[in-house]
């Protein structure tokens, strides 16, 4: 499987671009968030980090392999994540993302389902099914932590501040643990926030929170 495609990018239409990589060029569809980033690279050299899923009824024998691309791997992650809810498939999901994933991340993290009938194919009871499946598992998109690689070129051509790792469920982990603590939720993102800087890497809820303490 692709897992990666850096190439240059010869097109972008409306559900997706195209990458020349050597005497080839690559179909690879992308989310509107993402399409709105690359709309003014044309000509330029891009990485995407890409997964492949099968469309077709095999029945009519017929089945397309299509490549998903994305900027960064947290932004697949949260993809698959989203694909996760009941009766959201690949194309649903896409269609869907017309936000960045830490816009949608914190509207589920916060409850919103009105926030999410904004996006395109989300109704009422597919947000409130979205936030039940996925409001635990969306902190670290929520605040970020992962938003770049480490040394990833931004589209201004400067150099992005190193990524921040973050293993399984620290960051819930620490998040709640603030809560219990007696901060609000406002709080306990914000120090989760000036806490997840830097390029460090974090094994542990305590790990985090011993950051966190450490500041002022």
């Amino acid at each position: 499987m692709i897992t990666r495609i850096t190439g240059l990018l010869s097109r972008v239409l409306d559900e997706e671009v195209r990458v020349q990589v050597g005497g080839l060029e690559y179909q690879v569809l992308v989310a509107e968030f993402v399409r709105r980033n690359l709309q003014t690279r044309t000509g330029q050299e891009i990485t995407l980090h890409t997964s492949h899923f099968f469309e077709g009824n095999p029945m009519q024998g017929r089945v397309v392999p299509r490549l998903i691309g994305f900027l960064s791997e947290v932004e697949l992650d949260f993809f698959d994540l989203f694909c996760t809810v009941d009766k959201i498939g690949v194309r649903k999901a896409l269609k869907a993302l017309v936000r960045p994933v830490r816009e949608i991340a914190n509207a589920i993290h916060r409850q919103d389902s009105k926030w999410l009938t904004t996006l395109p194919g989300v109704g009422a009871a597919t947000a409130e099914h979205i936030v039940t499946t996925l409001k635990r598992k969306v902190t670290r998109y929520a605040l970020g932590s992962e938003t770049a690689e480490a040394g990833a070129v931004g589209t201004n051509g400067e150099v992005a501040p190193a990524a921040v790792v973050v293993s399984g469920n620290a960051v819930e982990d620490a998040y709640q643990a603030l809560l219990s603590l007696g901060l609000n939720p406002v709080e306990a993102r914000n120090r989760l926030d000036r806490a997840l800087t830097g390029g460090r890497t974090f094994g542990s809820a305590q790990e985090v929170l011993a950051e966190i303490y450490k500041r002022p």
